[in-house]
């Protein structure tokens, strides 16, 4: 009986999917980590239920230092993901003309499962293309209730809001609004300093949830890039998979 009310309650719960944006350039532990650990913190609050993740890789247009080819990186990603049944690959950012701008990211995938879950006729959801993205999750449809798109990010992104001229303060505003944050931060940050001295971050700060990384992780794609560049091994600190990926492919000045 237990079982059936602990299964019940669940359904009741509103839905999320959380999506994490940047260059995955290469993709670490800690990238995929972010998701579990979140995933945890909702299901011990009992506040929602995690029922997909999406990464996004930007595009090439991005122009970022040491950003290797979208095709190479979206690879890689799908490497690092074969051990995962919940996180998924979406590769619409890097087919785009151009670099998209991350709320544009997340209203493209937003509107997509809206109309994914409220369309009658599968088939002609898209007009002349009947693809279904494998980034979906595969629960989505098994209810009618709304699924809300959340970006997941680490404290980073908090404080790269107040960069000037890095955010346009409408797409904050979107995002926090509309969306709402997961902020994945360190032991000892101040998180809440960087809500507390942003003005729209305060007032959506309802949207934002924060959560705490106990288990620190320093190992950044910037770090893996740098020792594949002097010839050091990286075993242990990336996917076995991703570092033959690389090796193959010749990435990041690294050797065949």
């Amino acid at each position: 009986m237990s079982i059936l009310l602990e299964e019940t309650s669940n359904r009741l719960l509103p839905r999320i999917v959380l999506i994490a944006c940047g260059s995955f350039s290469p993709p670490t532990p800690m990238h995929l980590r972010m998701f579990e650990i979140a995933r945890d913190h909702f299901e011990m609050c009992g506040s929602h239920k995690v029922i997909g993740g999406i990464v996004s890789p930007t595009h090439d247009a991005y122009g970022k230092k040491g950003l290797a080819p979208g095709k190479h990186r979206c690879a890689m990603v799908k490497l690092a993901l074969q051990s995962s049944s919940w996180i998924r690959l979406s590769e619409w950012e890097t087919l785009q003309d151009g670099w998209s701008r991350t709320q544009a990211v997340l209203q493209y995938h937003q509107n997509f499962m809206n109309n994914y879950i409220n369309s009658p006729d599968l088939d002609n959801m898209n007009g002349d293309d009947n693809h279904v993205p494998g980034w979906l999750p595969p629960s989505l449809r098994e209810r009618r209730d709304p699924v809300q798109l959340r970006l997941l990010c680490g404290a980073d992104l908090l404080e790269s809001f107040a960069v000037p001229g890095l955010w346009a303060e409408e797409d904050i505003e979107d995002i926090v609004s509309n969306h709402g944050l997961v902020v994945i931060s360190r032991s000892g940050s101040n998180a809440e300093k960087f809500i507390f001295e942003s003005d729209i971050l305060t007032k959506y700060q309802r949207n934002i949830t924060l959560v705490t990384n106990w288990v620190s992780n320093e190992v950044s794609s910037t770090m893996i890039r740098r020792l594949l560049s002097r010839g050091q091994s990286v075993k242990y600190l990336i996917d076995d998979l991703v570092i033959e990926y690389i090796k193959q492919f010749g990435l990041f000045q690294s050797k065949t």
